[in-house]
């Protein structure tokens, strides 16, 4: 395809009726201070101003990549960067396109450049897509600045993008919306003349349920909310009420209040149904926050703790198997984070239980708390300072790794709690293992039992 049939392509998507537009796309910002959220990147003399201000010239940069989830503004940041700076807007998706789009497009950058003077923004959408070959074919315009290259990306661009494209670009993160940011841009579009015009409104229960569908993704909470509307005005209402978004999006409110009874109930119920091991009820609870729009970094919280609490030595894989799964939440967030999380969720509630390590440190905890505990031994006390020999610290100390078994028969805990014994190993998967550990190392270390 020639260069100048995509430019017409994209004014023609720009300049055609825009009632015949989805909501979506007449929505769309013209200005950066109509975008919503990712404030972080639109302050005074940050880098989209300068690029929007300043243009590409050697205060500006030439190549910025967006890195962020779906539906928080990546489009629609490249597209005020072309509008306000008044150059060409190419978009091409790295899904569809391949090296010969791409070098028509830049081309025909090069031709606009010479020819008229105008400048050209290429929006490069998925760049993660593309071949390493592929991202090889835009080296050569970012670095003449014949584009000006902006990519988005949904994956970590330190593992998608190489080296050389990526260390001649502006790295900008994008945060996800907030509830606060998509409801303002609701309440836009259900009064602007390129949205609703006021056609209809929205109460508080149908907009908390658009929200939850949204999950931070301003496309789908204005696909929703003009599928509602539609519904409504269908049905001759001025109102969109719940059951009639229900309807549109086939997709019922969940019965859960985040910051009330069910938030704790429902978390409750998972963690229980994890313990009980029955993976089903658990998958079906976990669902349940999902859907609601449960904070993903809450469930991976509780997943870690589930992991320790009620799990422990009996599956040692289970602790480190939470510990992932939460990082990974943190790193890719809704909608991708479900995988995550319900990966984790099977795992633990398939793995056999133990709350031997729970009660140990409980015992211990309170022992201490009702004042057992008395002096550190002598021998087992630092030694490492100038006169700890005469007061007797470290001395008749004797070190495990001298001896042919590897453990010294010495005296340990305090004199008080000489005998106790705090933790009691099940014979449950991998704690076997350990059960057998501890009665072999309180016989060799002469414990009495009390």
């Amino acid at each position: 395809m020639e260069p100048d049939l995509f430019t017409a392509a994209a004014e023609d998507r720009q300049e055609k009726d825009p009632s015949s537009s989805p909501l979506a796309v007449r929505m769309r910002p013209r200005t950066l201070d109509e975008v919503v959220g990712q404030q972080h990147l639109l302050r005074p003399g940050s880098p989209l101003r300068r690029l929007v201000e300043g243009g590409s010239g050697p205060a500006g940069p030439s190549s910025v990549f967006l890195w962020g989830p779906p539906g928080i503004g990546k489009t629609t940041l490249a597209y005020v960067v072309s509008k306000a700076t008044n150059k060409r807007f190419v978009e091409l998706s790295a899904i569809t396109a391949g090296v010969k789009e791409v070098r028509a497009v830049i081309d025909g950058a090069r031709r606009a450049m010479g020819g008229h003077g105008k400048e050209t923004v290429l929006f490069l959408d998925e760049i993660h897509r593309f071949s390493k070959a592929q991202q090889d074919s835009l080296l050569p315009a970012v670095e003449n600045r014949w584009v000006t290259l902006i990519a988005a990306t949904t994956e970590n661009p330190y593992f998608s993008v190489i080296s050389p494209l990526l260390s001649r670009s502006l790295l900008l993160t994008l945060e996800p919306l907030t509830d606060d940011d998509l409801r303002g841009l609701l309440k836009r579009a259900l009064t602007d003349e390129r949205g609703l015009g006021g056609a209809v409104t929205l109460p508080d229960d149908a907009e908390e349920h658009l929200l939850r569908i949204a999950g931070g993704d301003a496309r789908r909470a204005l696909t929703a909310l003009e599928a509602g509307a539609g519904s409504a005005l269908s049905k001759g209402e001025k109102e969109i009420t719940l059951q009639s978004l229900e309807e549109s999006v086939d997709r019922a409110a969940v019965k859960y209040d985040r910051a009330g009874d069910q938030h704790y109930d429902v978390a409750s119920a998972l963690i229980k149904s994890i313990r009980g091991s029955d993976v089903d009820a658990a998958l079906h609870y976990l669902a349940r926050m999902i859907e609601a729009g449960e904070d993903p970094r809450f469930i991976a919280r509780r997943l870690m703790i589930s992991a320790s609490e009620d799990i422990g030595l009996a599956d040692p894989t289970a602790l480190p198997t939470a510990v992932a799964a939460a990082q990974a939440v943190a790193m890719i967030g809704f909608p991708e984070a479900a995988l995550t999380l319900s990966h984790a969720t099977i795992a633990l509630a398939l793995a056999p239980k133990s709350n031997a390590a729970t009660t140990a440190i409980g015992a211990a905890l309170e022992d201490v708390r009702k004042g057992h505990a008395g002096p550190v031994p002598p021998h087992l006390r630092d030694g490492h300072y100038k006169g700890a020999a005469k007061l007797g610290h470290a001395q008749g100390y004797v070190y495990p790794h001298d001896l042919p078994e590897g453990i010294a028969a010495q005296e340990y805990a305090p004199e008080a709690l000489r005998d106790r014994e705090y933790y009691t190993p099940t014979r449950h998967g991998a704690e076997a293992r350990y059960a057998d550990a501890v009665e072999w190392t309180r016989k060799h270390l002469g414990r009495k039992r009390p």
